[in-house]
């Protein structure tokens, strides 16, 4: 108990000092030390907000095209992946784009990333990072035998992270501008590999990309030019969460302006539209004749005063909101009945607190019994705890990722998904792993070390209350 209060007691230090606003924990709240949550209630001003959406309508949409979504007919936004998993309609030689030798790599490093490509003809297996499952033994130190895959079936890495702030006069952008390579030398190359080899690599837009509007009365507000958007293909981002506390700091044009300015850039994301129908609306992406669905809400200011960042309406841009969580665990039951898996992100929690709340464990349950199949959190800047549901992986934040100059923990959630030839079969989650990493010195890089890693996973076995991770950052799947 001495441990848990030193804890809650620096967390509400940090929460003072904290970048975004979020919010301190109230002091009145315990934690559970069976289950590592927060006792209480926190829906309080917000608590009486209602948002409504659509029932599900029949899916319209085929193939590559990419909806128009400033005509409102549909809101849905669906691609497809080519049979080794990658981007279609993002695609040079059979590589992602953000995965393209940049403009400023020398020819050597080039020529390295040309000669590995080759080794791995499109359409076969991909290959696992670091700590995959190659040679890793048992506990009773047995060889475990790689599963064969089926003809016609097909593997993809589906990753996330958390955090990330482009914001102009932020001390992350400036560090960046400073340096060579731009925002490339502001990642350890294992990162940048990694992040470039998913075949989907989702992680939260904590910033609006504008020119415009004025900003909010809020302690921090963040706006990027949106030439800054070319960034996200440098690291390979497929997806961005935009239901989060800042999407909105300089009003709604800046929202509007970050709708156009992802859309013109082709990245892809979830959690906020021109509507209602589109906030709440599924990024759907098709492969081997199946489909994976993404959806994202946010209640990021429910522990303030003022909710700064509006919910979408029937005929205003915002976010979907979950305060009330009854609308998104419909718009989770929309995508399941779309799409043969579901992810669905939130942006959620008190800021620097490393305990997920009893409200998040139960918002976490209503999305599985909801349909979802994993749930990715945001918004507390650091590490929260990982929770299997039902057998449903729940990383309830994965903290800054590039973020601010603090020197913290932080990681990525893969999940490398088995998507079968029978269109009747479920594509098999193959296994969950959390990957250590840090955020240090305005550099983020994978957690290499054995001993720094080692301890990045013992943190997350302590916040994480039963849940096992083993040593490579894999979580067995069963709770």
């Amino acid at each position: 108990m001495k441990k848990i209060a030193l804890a809650l007691l620096i967390a509400g230090i940090l929460a003072l000092q904290g970048c975004s606003g979020g919010g301190r924990p109230p002091e009145n709240k315990d934690i559970n030390t069976e289950t590592g949550t927060r006792t209480g209630s926190a829906q309080e001003s917000a608590g009486s907000m209602k948002i409504t959406i659509p029932e599900h309508e029949p899916d319209e949409t085929t193939g590559k095209a990419k909806l128009s979504l400033q005509e409102g007919k549909q809101t849905e936004r669906e691609k497809t992946l080519t049979s080794g998993g990658l981007l279609s309609d993002r695609t040079t030689s059979g590589e992602k784009t953000g995965g393209k030798p940049a403009a400023n790599e020398n020819s050597e490093t080039a020529q390295a990333k040309d000669q590995q490509k080759n080794q791995t003809p499109a359409g076969e297996e991909q290959t696992e990072s670091s700590a995959g499952d190659s040679g890793k033994k048992t506990k009773a130190g047995k060889k475990k035998k790689k599963k064969k895959k089926p003809a016609g079936d097909v593997e993809i890495r589906l990753g996330f992270a958390g955090d990330l702030n482009l914001s102009e006069g932020w001390e992350t952008t400036e560090f960046m501008d400073e340096q060579k390579n731009g925002i490339s030398d502001c990642f350890s190359a294992d990162i940048l590999k990694m992040m470039r080899g998913f075949d989907l690599f989702m992680l939260n837009n904590e910033f609006t990309y504008s020119l415009r509007g004025d900003p909010q009365a809020k302690s921090y507000t963040f706006r990027a030019d949106p030439d800054r958007v070319k960034n996200l293909d440098t690291l390979g981002v497929d997806l961005v969460l935009v239901a989060n506390n800042h999407i909105k700091d300089y009003g709604e044009e800046s929202l509007l302006d970050t709708l156009d300015t992802l859309d013109q850039a082709k990245i892809e994301r979830v959690g906020a539209g021109r509507n209602i129908r589109e906030a709440a609306a599924p990024v759907l992406y098709k492969v081997n004749g199946h489909k994976i669905a993404y959806v994202a809400a946010s209640c990021a200011e429910e522990h303030e005063d003022t909710i700064w960042t509006s919910p979408a309406t029937e005929d205003s841009p915002g976010i979907m909101a979950c305060y009330d969580p009854e609308p998104f665990y419909q718009a989770v039951r929309n995508a399941a009945q779309k799409a043969d898996y579901v992810i669905a992100s939130v942006h959620w929690g008190y800021e620097y607190l490393e305990y997920y709340t009893e409200e998040q464990e139960a918002m976490a349950r209503g999305l599985v019994a909801a349909g979802a199949d994993a749930v990715i959190g945001t918004h507390p800047h650091i590490l929260q705890g990982i929770k299997l549901i039902d057998g449903v992986p729940v990383f309830y934040s994965l903290g800054n990722f590039w973020f601010n100059g603090e020197d913290l923990m932080t990681g990525m959630a893969e999940l490398p998904l088995r998507i079968p030839a029978d269109p009747k079969e479920k594509p098999e989650l193959i296994k969950t792993r959390f990957i250590p990493c840090t955020q240090r010195g305005l550099y983020t890089s994978e957690a290499s070390d054995t001993g720094e890693s080692q301890q990045i996973l013992q943190h997350m076995r302590d916040i994480s209350f039963g849940t096992e991770i083993e040593a490579d950052g894999t979580i067995p799947t069963q709770e």
